[in-house]
């Protein structure tokens, strides 16, 4: 919504060669309200003019000499700060207003003047481009935001793999397959995961069977889990106990991307306790 004193405030610079056309203008754009209004009669300073006002609304004579409106319009296009170009065209001329509208004007208003017609066009004009002002400043406004959220979920994100690796031997992620795709720490090591090409990521063999159907009908249902205790048997005869912690990851619309935890070697005889059920591997 587009406040009154923000109608009246907006910038118009009015360009004509006529003095009587740019007084006859003044008067009627006074008598309305509006203040903020500037003019020239030198077509070829326009573009400089934009530069360094940036108008909400240029009213442009198209006949003029030196330099006509249709050359003015190709000039200020390399002149402004954004894409829209907030022009009205003055013209005497009917054959003139398709070309000048497909030459990037907004509108125009005919010669002679007619004065409900110019302050009707002028105002749904001014409406526009307000408009559009506003947009743009909430767009930037927004990207700003977005920017500085994400810069502070890495800061976070970081601080918590940092956390999470000094509280642990290692952390992990696994994507929806299963396959490992980040791991801080001698994860492979540890787990007995085949390293070689096109091993995709497997658990080696001496896993108790009956603790990884578990965990694979518990990461099924994709749940959390907390300190659960698995074991393994190796080659030599040796036995290795692990405590893992987890949870599923997903993306904003819902869709399960895989998970994330962290996980520790523990003594053997060490007891760990299960949340409410999952796993990795």
């Amino acid at each position: 919504m587009i406040q009154t004193d923000e109608f009246l405030s907006a910038n118009i610079l009015i360009v004509d060669d006529q003095e009587s056309n740019i007084e006859l203008l003044l008067q009627l754009l006074r008598a309305a309200g509006y203040h903020n209004l500037h003019t020239s009669m030198e077509p070829r300073e326009v573009a400089a003019l934009h530069r360094t006002a940036a108008f909400d609304l240029i009213l442009l004579d198209l006949q003029m000499p030196l330099m006509d409106g249709f050359e003015v319009m190709e000039a200020l296009k390399g002149s402004m700060a954004d894409d829209y170009l907030p022009v009205i065209v003055l013209t005497a001329q009917p054959g003139h207003k398709l070309r000048a509208l497909q030459a990037g004007a907004k509108d125009f208003i005919s010669k002679p003047f007619d004065l409900t017609e110019v302050k009707t066009r002028i105002h749904n004009m001014l409406e526009v481009r307000l408009l559009y002002k506003k947009l743009a400043a909430f767009n930037t406004r927004l990207e700003q935001t977005v920017r500085e959220r994400t810069a502070e979920l890495r800061d976070s994100e970081a601080r918590y793999r940092s956390l999470t690796e000094l509280a642990s031997d290692w952390y992990w992620e696994q994507d929806e397959n299963g396959q490992f795709t980040r791991v801080s720490g001698p994860v492979q090591e540890m787990l007995g995961i085949e390293a070689a090409p096109g091993a995709n990521g497997e658990l080696g063999q001496g896993w108790n069977e009956a603790e990884r159907a578990q965990l694979r009908t518990s990461i099924a249902e994709r749940q959390p889990f907390l300190d659960f205790v698995f074991h393994r048997a190796n080659r030599d005869g040796s036995r290795q106990q692990f405590r893992v912690s987890g949870e599923p990851m997903f993306n904003q619309n819902g869709r399960f991307l895989g998970y994330r935890g962290i996980g520790v070697e523990m003594a053997e005889g060490t007891s760990g306790r299960l949340a409410d059920s999952g796993a990795t591997a």
